[in-house]
C-alpha cells in the first residue's frame, strides 16, 4: 500500500485568499484542508499541511495537533511556528495545562490573554513576555461523542480590530472533525493492514507447518527413508520425481520439498496431467496468446509463468502422449518456451517436481514414453512405498483421520483394538486414500461411539477392492536393477543361446516317471493353473513367479484364463 496517494490538486495561494471576503475565506479554508487530508495516508504529513493553511489564510499562529496516546496522554502529532517541547511525538500530561482540560471536558476553551491566565502552564515553550494580548483558543478533536485529540492555535491582535473568537471556534471545530475522521480511517486502514500482513504470515507459517515431512504420518522404517531423502533434496534445484501407486501421498510429499526448499516463498504450481486433454494441457502449460484459437479471447500465462521462482508440480507425467512429451524436452531442459500462438521466447525460473504411478521403463520398452524425456525426469527418483509394506503406520493414520473427522464433524468417535487389526489385516490397494475413506465411512455408519469389527465394510460383505490389488500390483509395479558380476570371456565357455522359454523355471519336460512330461512350456503353464483352480496368483507362486510375469506368460501362450 503506498503510503502517498497522487493527486493533482492546486492549492490556493494566500495572497489571494487574504483579499477574498470573510465568508468566502472559511470556505475556501475549509475546501483546502479537505483536499491536504484526502492526498496522503500520511497522517502527521496531512496535519502539517492543515497546520500550514490555518496559519497562512487565517492569520493564526502556534498551532499544535494532539492525540490522545495511551489513554492517558496527549502526543503532538504536528506543530508549527515556533513549538518547542521536543519535537513531534512528545507527550503531554493530561492532568496538567489546558489542552488537558479540553480532552476532559470535550468542549472548546479560550484564553483571551495567555499573559494574564495563571492555569496558562505554557508547555509548548512560548514566551510569555512577548504574549501580552495573545489568545488561546483551543477544541477538541471528536468523532461522535468520542474525544481523540485537542488541536489549538494562537490569535495575535490585529491592531485594534476586533477578533471573532466565535468565528475562531466555528472553524475550528469544523477542521478538527475533519482530522478526527481522517484519524480514524488512517487507524482504520492501517489495523486492517496489520490484521492482513498477519493473517499472510500465519497462513503461510499453517500451510509450510501442513505439508512440512515432519507432519506426513508414519514411523515405519520405510516411511522414514522418505523423509531421509526429502530432507536431502530439498534444498537443492535438482528434479526430483516421486513414483509409487496411486494414494501413497506423492502430492503431499511433493509439497513439502517446496516448502522445505529456497523457493518456500515462491509460488507452488501444480497440473494434474491426466486430467487434461493434449490441446488443453499445451495451453495450461504455456500459456497462449490473444486469438491464438477459438476462443482465446485474451493473452493468458501458463503454468511455466506462474511457477517463475517457485515450484511447478507436474502429477500423473506418466500419463502424457508421445506427441506432447516431445513439447517438453526443451522447456525441462532449456527453461524456456512459447506462448500458444506466440513467437517471444519466454524464460522462466522454476524447479520440476513430478510424480507418477506408471512403470516408466516399461513404458519407453513399448515405445509410450519417450527415452530422452525419461533421462531429463528420472535425476532425482524417490519411491514411496504402498500402505501394505508399512502396516505399522495404519494405527496412526487411522487416529489421524479419525481426529480430523471427529473436530469436522463435532464428534468424539473411537476405534476398537480389533477394528485396528482388521485394518492392519487388509492389503490396501487404493493405499492411504483408500484408509482415508474407509475410517470416513466407518465413523459415519456407526451409531455408538466406538467403532468395531462388526461396521466394517469388509464384514458386511461390501469390501470389493481386494480384487483390484494384482491389477495395483501389475501397474505400479517397478523394476529392481540387478547388476551381474562382470565375467571374462574365454575360449572354453561361450554364452548361450537365449530359449524362449526361460521365462518359466523348469520348462524342459520331466524324464522321472512319477512327474509328468510336458512337450512344451505352455503345457506347463496350463497345469500349473488347473491344479490351482485357475487362480493366477497361486499358479505364480507354484511356478516361482510373479503375478506381473505369470500374466505375461499367458499373454505371450495366448492361453485363455477360464472362470468359474
Amino acid at each position: 500500500m503506498n503510503a502517498e496517494i497522487d493527486t493533482q490538486t492546486e492549492i490556493a495561494s494566500p495572497a489571494r485568499v487574504k483579499t477574498a471576503g470573510e465568508a468566502d475565506r472559511e470556505l475556501i479554508t475549509l475546501y483546502e484542508i479537505s483536499k491536504i487530508l484526502s492526498s496522503s495516508l500520511d497522517f502527521a504529513k496531512s496535519v502539517r499541511g492543515v497546520l500550514n493553511v490555518l496559519l497562512s489564510y487565517l492569520d493564526m499562529h502556534h498551532g499544535v495537533v494532539s492525540m490522545v496516546h495511551q489513554e492517558e496522554h496527549l502526543r503532538i502529532v504536528g506543530a508549527l511556528d515556533g513549538v518547542d517541547v521536543g519535537g513531534v511525538g512528545a507527550i503531554l500530561e493530561v492532568e496538567k495545562g489546558v489542552s488537558g482540560k479540553i480532552l476532559s471536558a470535550g468542549m472548546p476553551i479560550v484564553i483571551p490573554n495567555i499573559a494574564e491566565e495563571p492555569a496558562f502552564v505554557n508547555r509548548t515553550g512560548r514566551n510569555l513576555t512577548e504574549c501580552d494580548g495573545v489568545a488561546y483558543v483551543g477544541v477538541p478533536i471528536k468523532v461522535g461523542r468520542e474525544c481523540l485529540g485537542v488541536l489549538s492555535i494562537d490569535r495575535w491582535p490585529d491592531g485594534g480590530r476586533r477578533v471573532s473568537f466565535e468565528r475562531d471556534v466555528r472553524i475550528l471545530s469544523l477542521v478538527a472533525t475533519l482530522i478526527g475522521q481522517t484519524y480514524q480511517l488512517h487507524q482504520r486502514v492501517a489495523a486492517e493492514r496489520e490484521q492482513l500482513i498477519e493473517d499472510k504470515h500465519r497462513l503461510q507459517k499453517q500451510l509450510q507447518g501442513s505439508y512440512d515431512i515432519e507432519n506426513i504420518v508414519g514411523r515405519s522404517q520405510r516411511i522414514k527413508d522418505v523423509f531421509a531423502d526429502v530432507h536431502q533434496v530439498a534444498p537443492v534445484n535438482a528434479t526430483v520425481l516421486f513414483r509409487g501407486e496411486s494414494g501413497t501421498g506423492k502430492e503431499a510429499v511433493a509439497h513439502a520439498v517446496h516448502y522445505l526448499s529456497t523457493r518456500a516463498k515462491g509460488p507452488f504450481v501444480k497440473v494434474n496431467c491426466a486430467a487434461l486433454t493434449e490441446t488443453l494441457l499445451e495451453s495450461e502449460l504455456f500459456g497462449h496468446e490473444k486469438g491464438a484459437f477459438t476462443g482465446a479471447t485474451s493473452e493468458r500465462k501458463g503454468r511455466f509463468e506462474m511457477a517463475h521462482g517457485g515450484t511447478l508440480f507436474l502429477d500423473e507425467i506418466g500419463d502424457i502422449t508421445p506427441a506432447f512429451q516431445a513439447k517438453l524436452l526443451r522447456v525441462l531442459q532449456e527453461h524456456e518456451f512459447e506462448r500458444v500462438g506466440g513467437s517471444k521466447t519466454i524464460r522462466t525460473d522454476f524447479r520440476l517436481v513430478a510424480a507418477t504411478n506408471r512403470n516408466l521403463e516399461d513404458a519407453v520398452k513399448s515405445g509410450q514414453f519417450r527415452a530422452d524425456l525419461y533421462f531429463r525426469l528420472n535425476v532425482i527418483t524417490i519411491f514411496l512405498p504402498p500402505l501394505r509394506e508399512r502396516k505399522e503406520d495404519i494405527p496412526l493414520l487411522i487416529d489421524f483421520f479419525l481426529l480430523r473427522y471427529n473436530r469436522e464433524n463435532n464428534r468424539s468417535l473411537k476405534i476398537a483394538a480389533e477394528a485396528v487389526e482388521l485394518f492392519k489385516r487388509c492389503n490396501w490397494p487404493g493405499n492411504v486414500r483408500e484408509l482415508e475413506n474407509c475410517v470416513e465411512r466407518a465413523a459415519t455408519m456407526t451409531r455408538g461411539s466406538v467403532i468395531r469389527e462388526v461396521d466394517m465394510r469388509c464384514q458386511q460383505g461390501q469390501c470389493f477392492s481386494s480384487s483390484l490389488l494384482e491389477v495395483t500390483k501389475i501397474r505400479g509395479s517397478f523394476p529392481t536393477i540387478k547388476i551381474a558380476p562382470a565375467v571374462l570371456p574365454s575360449a572354453q565357455s561361450q554364452p548361450e543361446p537365449a530359449r524362449i522359454g526361460d521365462d518359466l523355471p523348469d520348462a524342459r519336460a520331466s524324464t522321472d516317471g512319477d512327474e509328468p512330461q510336458f512337450v512344451s512350456e505352455r503345457e506347463r503353464l496350463i497345469d500349473a493353473l488347473e491344479k490351482c483352480g485357475w487362480v493366477q496368483a497361486k499358479a505364480a507362486r507354484l511356478l516361482g513367479l510373479t503375478p506381473r510375469q505369470i500374466g505375461y506368460a499367458l499373454k505371450k501362450y495366448k492361453v485363455e484364463v477360464r472362470s468359474f
